[in-house]
């Protein structure tokens, strides 16, 4: 058996021990916090000077207030260096995205009679801004950018702005722009970490001043994030990748591997765990993955061997799956795959998840790029009560309602017992004789 990657039997842990399993990288956020005060006082303060002093010490990169937003030159220069390969393979994933969100839209408006001459309903518009953040550390994320403004496009979002680190050479990456061209996005700009988050929280010369965010980050972003939940709806929290693959007695222990590495490979601020009640598959899953980490980069074998022998991943031996699936609900991963010849025996079972992906043809990798549901998920155990980005995070809705002068009565003689119960005066007095008097002359 592998020295290395960690190997877990829940019943030999204590409550303590076992819930330590459930803490994400970014659960303490002290360290962060500290670091990104003086950074977003200075976006605050400076604006543009200070995303030109950063994209400098953090990026790399030589801007000015000038070329922080892209041109039309660079759209068509990332285009041109851009195979038709890949092209093709960010339209394909786009269409589907893009597809997949148009199912998710409510009608304009709804009125239903509650009672007889009683009106009620809600009318759906889009929020009237958006920044979509793509984030660069550790790689470049085209599928973010589809992912993050095609639901918002879908929605109708008037204003939509993409905000991404710029590379050393101090340019976007290629695949992403041309993501953001083919989703309809001209407004990008060159501002990544926290200080592009407090750009769009408090706009700068250059950069529009968004009334929400969203996006996955680096724990600096979800710092910066909860700094400025003041300033600006910071959207569903997406932190550091977050995966659980539940396999049975009948997975293939080699495709477990497989798919248990894919979220790993994020960084070593992700986590990744197997979960299954077969020592067997729990074994030979165990075997297979130092030999699955020959295939990938020394960064990516790095980040994922970080990951799976550190104290945020690993494989567990569980004694029943009835167990296994208590730990995936309060762990309440951002990925979840089941690996099984029935996977949808188990869906009943699984109550918080980000996603829920079903069988062997369906890899993390999959819904990461093109399936269609969107892949930016809420982490840090969030399933718990966030649901996957979606169109709905982009909309906004007013209660309508409207009573008839028949159905008035009976409600305003409740209204009123309900308002003076409660002290409020002016309620009752608005419903009152006085006001059957008024509309008494109203209608003459």
């Amino acid at each position: 058996m592998s020295d290395s990657v960690r190997f877990i039997e829940l019943s030999k842990l204590s409550k303590q021990e076992r819930d330590a399993l459930t803490v994400r990288a970014e659960a303490d956020l002290a360290a962060f916090l500290n670091g990104v005060r003086p950074i977003i006082d200075a976006v605050r303060e400076r604006g543009d000077d200070a995303l030109v002093e950063y994209a400098k010490r953090f990026d790399g990169a030589t801007l000015t207030s000038q070329s922080i937003k892209c041109t039309p030159e660079e759209f068509q220069a990332a285009e041109a260096l851009l195979s038709q390969e890949i092209k093709n393979a960010i339209r394909y994933a786009a269409d589907n995205i893009r597809r997949f969100h148009e199912t998710q839209m409510p009608e304009p408006m709804r009125m239903a009679e509650t009672q007889p001459g009683v009106f009620a309903g809600e009318k759906t518009t889009p929020i009237p801004s958006v920044a979509c953040y793509v984030p660069r550390g550790k790689g470049a994320f085209p599928s973010v950018a589809l992912m993050t403004t095609l639901p918002a496009v879908v929605a109708g979002v008037p204003t939509i702005a993409l905000i991404t680190p710029p590379g050393p050479d101090g340019a976007v990456d290629a695949g992403t722009l041309y993501a953001a061209k083919v989703a309809g996005v001209s407004h990008v700009f060159k501002c990544g970490g926290a200080q592009g988050i407090a750009a769009v929280a408090y706009g700068t010369q250059t950069v529009p001043k968004a009334v929400k965010v969203v996006g996955p980050g680096s724990p600096w972003v979800v710092a910066a994030k909860h700094l400025l939940a003041e300033f600006i709806d910071t959207g569903p929290p997406a932190g550091p990748s977050e995966s659980i693959v539940l396999a049975d007695k009948t997975a293939h222990p080699k495709i477990a591997a497989l798919d248990l590495i894919i979220e790993s490979e994020h960084g070593p601020d992700s986590s990744s765990f197997l979960i299954t009640d077969s020592r067997d598959v729990a074994e030979a899953t165990w075997h297979t993955i130092p030999e699955f980490w020959k295939g990938l980069s020394k960064t990516r074998a790095d980040y994922s061997a970080a990951v799976l022998t550190g104290r945020h991943g690993g494989i567990i031996l569980a004694e029943t799956m009835d167990k296994a699936i208590a730990f995936i609900n309060d762990f309440a991963p951002e990925h979840l795959e089941i690996l099984s010849k029935d996977p949808s025996q188990y869906l009943p079972l699984i109550q918080n998840a980000g996603e829920i992906l079903l069988g062997r043809y369906t890899p993390f990798t999959l819904g990461n790029y093109l399936i269609g549901p969107n892949a930016v998920l809420p982490t840090g155990g969030w399933a718990k009560t966030f649901s996957p980005l979606s169109v709905h995070d982009f909309l906004k809705r007013s209660s309508i309602a409207q009573v008839t002068h028949k159905a008035y009565p009976e409600l305003a003689e409740k209204a009123h017992i309900l308002a003076r119960y409660e002290g409020f005066d002016a309620h009752a007095q608005a419903i009152s004789k006085t006001r059957d008097n008024l509309l008494k002359e109203d209608s003459v």
